[in-house]
């Protein structure tokens, strides 16, 4: 038996299976193998190798899915069989992991929580250089070296089944009705300073929550999904949100389900409010990266109407009470929200609906502080006009397409004329505030597109590979490349721009 096992053994040490695509570059990837207590350094050697290391499937692996035990839904102690990437529970004699193993033949097994391997039913840990690739697709890390280089890199990254793609353009799995949440998770990873602060666990990992709020764990799960995103030694070109979605299902009280279609504004509106306060996030400006990235400020003038039902006179003196004086208020924003023209009600003679067009900084007039725009509530009417006050980092705008009325959504078609490049936001500042701002141009790093009918219809997003400069279609699992000019033709909904430096 001895004699068998010798030369297996050595040969598994000289030819190790590990299938990565991308060499490990720095010292701190590597993993520190320490003993247990109780356990001496000779231990640990003897217990190096294991016979079985061949029988792991790598193609089986997924490690996207909730951690929990595949027999009784437990979370603690879960343990994945690396030969048919299932999860079980516990490794003493009568666990699951146990019965399995035996059952099956599956003997090579890797704690979910503490990243080590164990081969059962023999019930030893497992220590080989060849296993790496796993333990960093369970938990991809990054150093400040390698987040650096991030955007000037255009080496792509082969997965198991030996297609390439590129580590931060990889497609999110649909469960049922996601589209709409994968989409601004999708764009928001073109956010550099929001996807740098994410891709190192350190930067959040101390942050302290009262008890009994596990909020944290949207935090948590956002960062792990970002660094699964940009992950160069992923084993598939595609990544699931499942955990990080079960975390907003959770904590949006059931308001943003996996199985519903939903709006991407109230997602992203949420999310980012979540986040914030998820970090510990004050009113002040720079109290999270989410402020950091996306805070701005406006100044709003508002002024009531009287009622058109009463003469002049009437009208005169009611302008003259302190109700009826224009009142104005300070407000920061995370998005601006742009109008569209009504769409024309009349056909052409081809008896063809018409498809208006309108410029962008047509749209963005609305914020210059001088225009003035009617807002009817129940009761009242208001006079509101809007000046940006600073301009953020990132700035997101929400070019609002759909109206509800008593009995319908109804979506306006309207396409927006923008450019890609070189947004000049400088021009609706007043030359007050725009003195204050040394930089006002803008490019383009994201655009969310929906398509179809209001409540029925799917999503998709354009984004910006800065290190090639090329823009990719992301809808769901299908990545494409797509030039810059055929994304604005696109029914745009949600846009953000970055600001150039």
């Amino acid at each position: 038996m001895d004699s068998d096992t010798g030369p297996l053994r050595k040969k598994q040490k000289l030819e190790p299976l590990s299938v990565n695509a991308y060499p490990l570059e720095d010292d701190e990837m590597k993993p520190e193998f320490k003993t247990e207590p109780g356990e001496t350094k000779l231990d640990v050697k003897t217990n190096r190798l294991c016979p079985y290391l061949d029988t792991i499937n790598r193609q089986f692996l997924d490690f996207d899915f909730e951690k929990l035990c595949s027999v009784s839904l437990t979370r603690i102690n879960v343990y994945a069989c690396l030969v048919c990437g299932k999860y079980f529970q516990g490794r003493g004699t009568n666990t699951h992991a146990y019965t399995h193993s035996v059952a099956e033949g599956h003997h090579v097994f890797l704690n979910l929580h503490t990243l080590k391997f164990y081969c059962l039913p023999d019930n030893y840990e497992i220590i080989d250089s060849s296993l790496d690739d796993i333990k960093y697709l369970l938990n991809p890390t990054f150093t400040e070296k390698h987040i650096s280089n991030l955007d000037n890199s255009t080496r792509m990254s082969r997965a198991i089944d030996g297609s390439l793609y590129m580590p931060g353009i990889v497609g999110l799995n649909n469960i049922k009705a996601n589209d709409y949440c994968n989409v601004v998770l999708q764009a928001l990873s073109r956010v550099v300073p929001l996807r740098n602060y994410f891709l190192r666990e350190e930067n959040y990992s101390k942050v302290k929550r009262p008890p009994g709020d596990s909020s944290y764990l949207l935090v948590q799960r956002y960062g792990e999904l970002m660094r699964k995103l940009w992950n160069p030694r992923n084993f598939k070109a595609h990544v699931s949100p499942h955990e990080m979605l079960q975390a907003v299902v959770l904590w949006s009280k059931k308001r943003f389900q996996i199985t519903q279609q939903g709006d991407p504004i109230d997602f992203l509106s949420w999310f980012l409010n979540a986040l914030h306060r998820a970090l510990n996030g004050t009113k002040k400006k720079g109290s999270s990266i989410i402020y950091q990235a996306f805070l701005g400020n406006m100044r709003i003038y508002t002024r009531k109407i009287p009622p058109t039902e009463l003469d002049d006179r009437q009208k005169r003196s009611l302008l003259a009470t302190p109700e009826y004086q224009e009142v104005v208020t300070e407000s920061p924003f995370l998005y601006l929200t742009c109008d569209l023209p009504p769409p024309p009600l009349f056909i052409d003679e081809f008896r063809e609906n018409i498809i208006p067009q309108v410029n962008l900084y047509q749209l963005l007039t609305k914020f210059n502080g001088s225009c003035e725009k009617e807002y009817k509530t129940y009761k009242e009417n208001f006079m509101k006009k809007f000046e940006i006050t600073r301009l953020p980092p990132y700035l997101i705008l929400y070019i609002k397409r759909f109206t509800k009325n008593t009995f319908y959504v109804e979506k306006n078609p309207t396409i927006v004329n923008f450019p890609v490049r070189n947004v000049d936001f400088g021009e609706f500042l007043t030359p007050e505030v725009k003195a204050k701002h040394k930089h006002t141009i803008y490019d383009l790093v994201a655009n969310i597109v929906h398509d179809g009918e209001p409540g029925k219809g799917t999503y998709r997003v354009h984004v910006l590979q800065k290190s090639t400069g090329k823009w990719y279609e992301m809808q769901d699992l299908h990545v494409t490349d797509i030039l810059p000019q055929m994304i604005t033709l696109t029914e745009a909904y949600i846009q953000i721009y970055e600001l150039r430096i």
